[in-house]
């Protein structure tokens, strides 16, 4: 696995089946991108000030948030990550969302969305974390330049 950070999105890399699935980390406010794939809305509530519309949104798994309850006792506090981290976890145990989430990115790329300020404490990186513990196989970098820079050349030549 590969983890390649720029602002506030995280991408990871892994080679599952033979191919090379992505799964990225992107705040919604973030701009939409064509390496994103699949962009998954995983917070329960919709962003404020963000028109469903105009979002690039193509999945919102509700069902996957964190339950009321415990987003509220969590409320982005850093000293409460670790034990939010330990209880959403038990909650996505028998999940069905999660279930389908870990089999859709077995076979194609996604990116989860959240609309946090912290990109290091909320529900999208557990979620991340669980997905990479699912599967993956280190790839060369080499091999991750080539993507990239390939990607880069697409982008450029649509806009």
């Amino acid at each position: 696995m590969l983890k390649i950070e720029g602002s506030l999105f995280k991408l990871y890399l892994f080679y599952r089946y033979g191919e090379i699935v992505l799964l990225g980390i992107k705040r919604i406010y973030e701009k939409a991108s064509i390496t994103d794939g699949k962009r998954i809305l995983v917070d329960g509530l919709w962003p404020r000030g963000v028109r469903r519309s105009t979002s690039n949104i193509d999945i919102w798994l509700k069902d996957i948030a964190p339950s009321e309850e415990l987003r509220k006792w969590f409320n982005h506090e850093p000293s409460r990550w670790d034990e939010f981290k330990k209880r959403y976890t038990a909650e996505l145990r028998n999940n069905t969302a999660m279930k389908n989430l870990q089999n859709r990115s077995a076979i194609e790329d996604i990116t989860l969305i959240y609309a946090a300020k912290d990109s290091r404490r909320n529900n999208a990186v557990v979620i991340a974390s669980l997905l990479k513990k699912s599967g993956g196989r280190k790839i060369h970098k080499d091999e991750i330049s080539k993507m990239v820079a390939e990607d880069l050349e697409k982008e450029l030549q649509t806009a």
